[in-house]
């Protein structure tokens, strides 16, 4: 299950982070709404309903939850530069993903990505080293540094492009 779960492996932060690899993920998560455009863009119903393993989430909730997901990482970026060290609040991902905005077509979270990778883009490439290191507290994992988070949501977006790709392979 590892694989299908974890097509691209899990996130592994590398023990030394460098502005070059900063300036990377940024770049990968710019390019995040346009790589999810064109990977679904002639999807059928049908095809949006496919997932990428057994009892995963449909291509359809995929592209919603990444919308949920990365707005409320972009919260959280907001926050932690404003506040010092705030306490996030988590979320159930696995329910929100069965909420009646989970069925919606997925152009309404594809425009949301869109303007929103444009604005947080926007601030990540503004931030001061001094920024980079600010952090916020989850309550099940602790301290989050922002340069780290920047990193796990590169990959987060990542992740579930291999998952779309996954399930339109595998077809479920």
């Amino acid at each position: 299950m590892s694989q299908e779960q974890y097509p691209i492996g899990q996130f592994q932060c590398p023990p030394a982070i460098t502005s070059q690899q900063i300036t990377a993920w940024i770049e990968q998560m710019k390019a995040l709404p346009q790589q999810l455009e064109t990977l679904t863009a002639s999807l059928s119903d049908k095809e949006l309903s496919y997932r990428y393993r057994k009892n995963g989430w449909t291509i359809r909730q995929l592209v919603h939850h990444i919308a949920d997901s990365h707005m409320n990482s972009y919260i959280r970026f907001k926050l932690a530069l404003t506040e010092d060290e705030p306490t996030i609040k988590p979320y159930a991902e696995d329910q929100w993903a069965k909420l009646a905005d989970s069925a919606l077509p997925i152009a309404v979270s594809l425009a949301c990505l869109d303007a929103l990778h444009t604005r947080w883009a926007a601030l990540l490439e503004s931030l001061t080293a001094d920024q980079l290191s600010r952090c916020f507290i989850h309550p099940d994992t602790g301290e989050i540094p922002l340069q780290q988070c920047i990193g796990l949501y590169a990959w987060h977006g990542a992740h579930h492009v291999a998952h779309i790709e996954q399930a339109l392979q595998y077809k479920i």
